[in-house]
Order: structure tokens, then sequence, then C-alpha cells
């Protein structure tokens, strides 16, 4: 809660910190600004894709021309299908030259087009004119339609294209919910800069100094001080944090940084390099760049996708491959006690979101332990079921969890998500651990580092909980797409070596 403004505060500062974010008001104001997304489009992917088809469709264009031609790829000699060849080859050089793959929110649509039309034709005409030179009349005019053809295709695409990319970008589909902390001239530049691309979604700013701060910057509300920030019920939906200060504030550059780190999002820091002095103090001391990430890192598109995919494909196979196994299960956990087949529990995800973990149930029905975890599993506890005691053994209970993965709430392989109000030693888990909360920068999995390592199950020492945020970390630091592949193929052995772990 804000404090109260003493008798020396001058009123309009008693005004400020009287409409900090504690009022309801303020808090829907914030809320309002934020864009749900299940499934964010990064905008290096789009550009990728966009790459991608104009590639493929060079490639088809040509193929079909080829064909027209009475000739294919495998009985013509190299010197026939060279120039059709070269034809995806041309366009993908026009148009990098031409920047048609910068998508720019405020690059009006005429003149992507006109930068579409001059890439794509000044390539695929130095093309033909090559072909002239080297080839004869009957070759040019197949090489000329086959370019006309693919020009039109590739105008068509890139028409289609920027207008679905200004759709999403007005739509928030494309951009992330940030907020910023600090209200300070560099952020009201950013926010000038941001009003013209959008590609981040501020949802608002935070600062301590509230009797500083306007009401709002550039339409974005100051919502409050960063005690309010670290205990907004809807920070969770916060993709990246980036702290806007002078780089001559060290001391508060410093206690904002330790106050922030323990969040799961991205923190970044923007600093005003006109207050640094480069004799006094190096900048690597406050961060390593004027715009660095000093908790998380930047995005890997490339690994992202990959992860994503992979992700798809291993969880669809393994639903198909185990469906005997989760249809014989679901008949002996129904036959065995009262109560529902599956046990659906809130946990933490991706930056601490609450999703619904799906179980077959294993413990005797008890609708609140779905909602918060009341104590954890002990040896031979009373509450799990003789064909719960089994499941739990060997893992079966967490099949259903590949729903999770399709629907995009978990991975194959990532830190197992925990139960809120998970204790230990009597002190809820995220108490013990200063940067327990960085085991929520990626998605939580079915299987991960520290389960083939041993550490599976409850944690009922202050110890345990260690070890398995040690573990966890390790992951978050280690990942990759063979890193994910060898934890897959470890798991089973593992697991069956470790059958008379309580769990």
């Amino acid at each position: 809660m804000a404090k109260p403004a003493n008798s020396n505060t001058p009123p309009e500062a008693a005004h400020l910190v009287s409409t900090a974010i504690n009022s309801p008001a303020d808090l829907s104001a914030g809320a309002q600004r934020i864009h749900h997304r299940n499934h964010p489009i990064n905008r290096g992917l789009l550009r990728a894709t966009l790459k991608s088809i104009d590639i493929a469709a060079a490639i088809l264009v040509a193929w079909f021309t080829l064909s027209l031609t009475g000739n294919s790829v495998l009985h013509s000699s190299v010197s026939l299908v060279l120039p059709f060849a070269l034809i995806p080859a041309a366009v993908r050089w026009g148009l990098k030259a031409s920047e048609s793959y910068a998508l720019s929110y405020a690059r009006p649509v005429t003149e992507h087009m006109i930068r579409s039309c001059i890439g794509a034709g000044y390539g695929l005409a130095a093309l033909c004119a090559l072909t002239a030179i080297f080839y004869d009349s009957t070759q040019t005019r197949w090489v000329m339609g086959a370019s006309y053809l693919t020009f039109c295709v590739i105008i068509a695409v890139h028409a289609h294209f920027i207008v679905l990319f200004k759709v999403f970008t007005r739509n928030g589909v494309l951009s992330e919910n940030v907020v910023l902390v600090g209200a300070t001239p560099n952020a009201q530049r950013l926010l000038s800069r941001n009003g013209e691309t959008r590609e981040l979604n501020v949802v608002g700013v935070f600062d301590d100094r509230l009797s500083r701060a306007p009401k709002t910057m550039e339409g974005v509300p100051v919502l409050g001080r960063l005690d309010d920030l670290m205990n907004w019920e809807r920070l969770p939906e916060i993709d990246r944090i980036v702290v806007t200060v002078t780089s001559d504030a060290r001391h508060r550059v410093r206690e904002l940084i330790d106050r922030l780190r323990v969040l799961p999002q991205r923190v970044v820091l923007l600093l005003d390099l006109e207050g640094f002095d480069p004799e006094t103090e190096s900048l690597a001391e406050i961060a390593r760049s004027p715009a660095a990430y000093v908790s998380g890192a930047p995005d890997d598109t490339r690994r992202a996708t990959m992860k994503r995919a992979s992700d798809i494909l291993f969880a669809s196979l393994m639903l198909v491959a185990f469906s005997p196994v989760l249809l014989l299960t679901a008949l002996a956990v129904k036959l065995d006690s009262p109560g529902p087949i599956l046990f659906r529990q809130r946990r933490q995800g991706f930056n601490n979101q609450v999703i619904r973990v799906w179980k077959f149930r294993s413990m005797r029905h008890d609708p609140v332990a779905a909602e918060r975890m009341s104590r954890q599993t002990e040896s031979d506890d009373e509450r799990v079921t003789r064909v719960g005691k089994f499941i739990r053994a060997c893992s079966l209970d967490e099949l259903p969890q590949l729903i999770n993965v399709l629907r995009g709430e978990m991975s194959i392989v990532g830190p197992r998500p925990h139960a809120l109000g998970m204790t230990a030693e009597n002190d809820e888990v995220q108490a013990i651990v200063g940067d327990y909360a960085h085991r929520h920068r990626v998605k939580p999995g079915i299987t991960g580092w520290a389960q083939v390592n041993g550490s599976r199950g409850p944690v009922h020492t202050r110890e345990e909980v260690r070890d398995r945020i040690r573990l966890d970390m390790e992951y978050v630091n280690r990942a990759s797409f063979w890193f994910d592949l060898f934890i897959m193929l470890i798991t089973a052995p593992c697991l069956l070596g470790d059958f008379n772990r309580q769990r």
C-alpha cells in the first residue's frame, strides 16, 4: 500500500501519492491495456515466414514454367534448367536489397508495395537480361514469362501480407506487453517512438517518485510505485520490464535491478548516456550496453520455433503411441475409487501465469486440492489410492499433460510446474530461494533435468528445494534442442530405475 503523504508533502505531490495504483480504478486502467495472447507471434518469425513464402512461390512458378516447355528438372541439362533455378535467388536478392522484409507499422502500405515492386522487378529484370545474352530467343522468352508470372505472384503475396501485418499490429498480436520503470525523459522518447512503430504494447509506467511524475506519458498511464508493480495480480501477463533511468543515478539503478531480478520476466536496462562519465565509472559496472538484458535473455526465435514444433510433434506421437495405456489407466482409476478420472490442478507456468495441469487422479477426490496445495505427499500417504500408488511410482499419472503441451501451456521438457501454495518446512518454496521465479522463464515440462537427476516428487526440506532449483536453473541456462532430446531419451530409464522413490 502507498504511504500517506506527511504534513511536509506539497499539495500536488500529495494528490499524486493518493492516486497511486492502490486504487481499483488505476488497476483496471492498466489491466485494460493488456493484450491477451495465448500464442503471440514473433515479428522475426513473421519476416522469416514471408521470405519462405516468396522463395516457395518462386520455385513453384519456375518449376511450372519449365514443365510447360516440355522439360523436367531431372531429365534436362544443367544449362537449360539454370535460368529457371536462379529465379528464386533473383527474387530473394532484389527484395532484400529494397528492404522489403523490414516490416514496419510506420511505413505506409504504398511505400512497402513500391519497394516490393522495385526489388522483385530489378532482380528478375537482371536475370532476364543475362539470359538474353547467353541463351537463344526461345529460352529467353520462356524465362521472361516465368519472371513476369513470378513478379505478379510475389506482389500479390506482399500485398496480402502487409495488410495482415498491419491488422496483427493494431490488434496487439505482434506486440509484447511491457511496463516501464521510471517516468524519465528517456521513457518519454521511448514512448514517442513506440507510438509510431507500435512494436511494444506499453501497459503503464511505474515510478517511486510519484511527486515528479505526470499522470500520463504519451497517453500511457503512470500506474504507481515499484511495490505496486511487484504485487500486481496482472504481472504474470507482462512479457518484459524496461527500466528507463539516467545513468548518473547509479545507486537507484542497482537498487531497481536487485528488486526486479527476482521476477521471471525479462528485465531490460535502458540508460540515458548524457549523464555517463567514463572517467569515474565504467558503464559495464551498471550494464554491458545502453540497452541490456540484466535479467533473462533476448528472445531466440529459432530456438522457440524449434521447441514448439518438436513439442507438437512428440506430444502428438506420444498420445497415439500411449493411447492404449491412457485408456487402461483411465479405466483403472474409475473402477478403483469414486471421483473424476482426471485431476486438473492450478500450478505456476511460464512467467508465473497460473495454468491448469492435467493428471490422472491418484488420490481420494478433494476439490480443494485442485485450487491450492494443502500439504505435499508423504510416505504411506492415506490419501493415495491403490491404483494411484502404482501410476505415481511409474509417472503414468503425468501422461494427460500431453494435452497441456498441445495447448501451448507446457513443453515436453522443462522445470516441473509446482502447485500454488507449495511449502517446505512451513515456508512457501518461493521464499526459500531468491532466484526461484527464474525457473518460470521457460515453459514448465512433463519431464526435466531435475527429474532425471533424482529430484522428483515432493520436496520436504529447504535443501531439497535448493537442489531442485539449482537443477532447474542449470536446465534454463543450457536449454537447447539436443539437450531436450537427451533428457527425453534418458527419462524412462531414470524413472524406472527410481521406482521406489516417494511420489
